[in-house]
């Protein structure tokens, strides 16, 4: 039944975003079904708990696999906001909220991501970019490490990295609501994750690759995401 709910709030998620918000998806490289096999959708430059309007450029298909296998790890301070939060909560078949410590929340999620089917949404760089452009506690946005997880957790699939242009113009953190009929940018490309893995070195120290991974996500993000504001 939980299925059925979450699928029917992504859908009206994103019948409303394109009511509201003129979403434009531009791929960075060609593929002939950039939707299919897909185990992780990674978002780069959080700067809105608005963000959800980006389902307007995602096809039902995808919704419905959030739906049944969809892993989202959520913020717990976000998690508790009391409308927000509830939400947030239903945004995919197994929402966990994890602190900012690697701890049994994180291994939650881990231990989710072993489902065959899994797919798992997740924003890498854990917290919400301000006006300033920096985060609440007025440090620079920064990859975090536990994508690098993920991506070792995960046996084959493909990688879905968006870009998100910002949301600052619709709402930005702070502000109670958004601003509609704005339009957003959103780049995208799918890479496969085994491939990704060995060209960081997976098989070396784990810290080495997870410092791999932080550095070709932030290239990647400070390439695109800045581009197309």
């Amino acid at each position: 039944m939980r299925s059925y709910i979450v699928f029917l709030l992504l859908f009206s998620i994103k019948v409303a975003a394109k009511a509201l918000c003129r979403v434009r998806l531009e791929w960075l490289r060609e593929d002939d079904d950039p939707w299919a096999d897909l185990r992780v959708l990674a978002l780069l430059n959080h700067t809105s708990l608005f963000e959800p309007v980006f389902l307007a450029a995602v096809p039902s298909r995808v919704l419905w696999q959030l739906a049944t296998h969809g892993v989202v790890p959520l913020a717990d301070k976000t998690a508790a906001r009391p409308i927000l939060g509830r939400l947030f909560l239903l945004l995919a078949k197994h929402v966990v909220p994890v602190t900012r410590e690697k701890d049994d929340t994180w291994e939650e999620v881990l231990r989710q991501v072993q489902d065959p089917e899994a797919v798992l949404l997740i924003l890498p760089e854990g917290r919400m970019m301000r006006r300033t452009g920096l985060d609440l506690q007025g440090n620079p946005m920064t990859i975090r490490g536990g994508i690098a997880d993920i991506l070792n957790a995960m046996p084959d699939g493909r990688l879905f990295i968006a870009y998100s242009g910002g949301l600052h113009h619709i709402q930005a953190p702070g502000e109670r609501f958004p601003r509609p009929f704005r339009n957003a940018w959103l780049g995208a490309e799918v890479v496969d994750i085994p491939t990704y893995r060995d060209r960081l070195g997976r098989g070396r120290d784990p810290d080495a690759f997870k410092a791999a991974v932080i550095e070709d996500l932030t290239r990647r993000r400070d390439a695109y995401c800045y581009r197309n504001g």
